[in-house]
């Protein structure tokens, strides 16, 4: 009993502080997408790819969470925008109060459009409210198909199912229909969109997607230029291992 007490007490707590980010991201016009996925599932890909399509100027920021290490905070600091890592020691999800420390030092102020990329776990995140507007899981075409009935909490909340790596789908045994089928029978309303980001595929409706979000929370808009359009979408000279040629995926490295 006393076990039962001290959760919901934590989840209370939680739930005042994310209520008290998501009024702040209100009042100054902030877009904040919480990414939920299982390790592995291409997360921080995803990130480099869309940070990659964003010209300099615009106002785009990351928080990231990992148990250990600031590696996924380097490979997206290349791209130029605020990126701060959060390190949880063990914990195996973010919540609200870290998210509330990590903004003191960060320039909220000029930022549009706020990307956290929670720790790799799909168990654990769904229940910890950020402040967010959206949570988006990704399910890669590497895991089972299976996954959202697994794992209904986090497939329930969420707005929105990426299935990435579609570029591995003929060489693994992944149904992309049942998949979905298994996603829309634990949340009807759930948006799907399938992409890649070694190939590209996808990106411009995960773009768009976006765009829809910010025209919908008053921001406006990034612009004409897509994800799909990213190898002209920066004029500043490309990290070491990213093509911005015409016709070229934006990411040659990173795992799609």
């Amino acid at each position: 009993m006393k076990r039962v007490e001290l959760e919901q007490k934590v989840l209370s707590e939680n739930d005042k502080i994310a209520a008290r980010l998501r009024e702040s991201f209100r009042e100054r016009g902030i877009l904040c997408l919480n990414l939920i996925s299982a390790p592995g599932s291409g997360k921080t890909a995803l990130l480099e790819s869309t940070l990659n399509g964003f010209a300099s100027h615009e106002a785009v920021g990351v928080l990231t969470g990992d148990i250990q290490t600031d590696s996924d905070a380097a490979r997206l600091r290349r791209y130029g925008f605020p990126v701060k890592q959060i390190t949880t020691g063990g914990t195996c999800h973010l919540n609200a109060s870290m998210i509330e420390n990590a903004l003191r030092e960060f320039p909220i102020g000029k930022i549009e459009l706020l990307f956290i990329e929670n720790v790799g776990n799909l168990v654990c995140p769904s229940s910890y409210d950020l402040g967010e507007a959206a949570k988006i899981v990704l399910l890669s075409v590497t895991e089972g198909d299976e996954k959202p009935l697994k794992y209904p909490g986090t497939f329930f909340k969420a707005r929105l199912m990426l299935v990435t790596k579609l570029d591995l789908l003929p060489h693994v045994s992944f149904d992309l229909g049942r998949a979905e089928a298994n996603a829309r029978a634990v949340n009807p309303e759930l948006e799907i969109i399938h992409l890649s980001c070694a190939t590209g595929e996808g990106l411009g409706a995960w773009s768009e997607w976006i765009e829809r979000r910010r025209h919908a929370c008053g921001n406006r808009s990034f612009g004409a230029e897509t994800l799909a359009g990213a190898a002209n979408a920066r004029p500043t000279a490309a990290p070491e291992g990213i093509d911005r040629s015409p016709g070229k995926p934006a990411i040659k490295t990173a795992i799609s």
